[in-house]
């Protein structure tokens, strides 16, 4: 055997690059992509839907957020000025979503007590500070009172988040 014989035989045959190979790849996979774009554009839904999707929390964020429970609607009586004044107020509280529950029992379970309470403290009130534009006196009396009645959550923080007086008014009885 001749040596150019031996140099053909050690070296491995050139072989051409299997081009029908990839293109049938490349056309399965160009195929795949045409099915999942159409079934993700007949299954999903509308730009106009889409816009209009409802995008609430979950269930976790549902319980962090605020509620309004009213606690009461009443006319106080107020006697510091020398005068009889009758004080028609409206006491909502905030609480957060998981408290709601315990909240709604504990004030149907003390309402009477609660009612004395909050009345306690507007027969007591300054005549100023029931005039004060921001009611912040009275306000902070209020929810000192309610976290008292209400106390702490699991977490050891106040059920109230906030006590809002949305009406107070003030009227002369003379």
């Amino acid at each position: 055997m001749s040596e150019e014989a031996k140099a053909e035989q050690a070296a491995p045959a050139k072989s051409k690059p299997p081009i029908k190979m990839i293109a049938i790849v490349g056309a399965i996979m160009v195929l795949e992509g045409a099915g999942v774009a159409m079934f993700v554009s007949m299954t999903g839904k509308a730009p106009d839907q889409a816009h209009a999707a409802d995008l609430s929390t979950g269930p976790a964020e549902d319980l962090e957020r605020t509620v309004e429970v009213p606690l009461m609607e009443e006319k106080f009586q107020n006697l510091q000025t020398g005068r009889v004044w009758f004080w028609d107020t409206s006491i909502v509280l905030v609480i957060k979503a998981r408290n709601e529950t315990f909240v709604k029992e504990e004030l149907d379970r003390r309402k009477a007590e609660i009612a004395e309470g909050v009345s306690m403290l507007f027969r007591k009130a300054q005549h100023g500070q029931l005039k004060e534009p921001g009611l912040e006196t009275i306000n902070r009396q209020l929810a000192s009172y309610v976290n008292r009645i209400l106390g702490k959550d699991a977490e050891g923080n106040d059920r109230l988040v906030r006590l809002v007086i949305p009406k107070c008014r003030g009227i002369q009885a003379d």
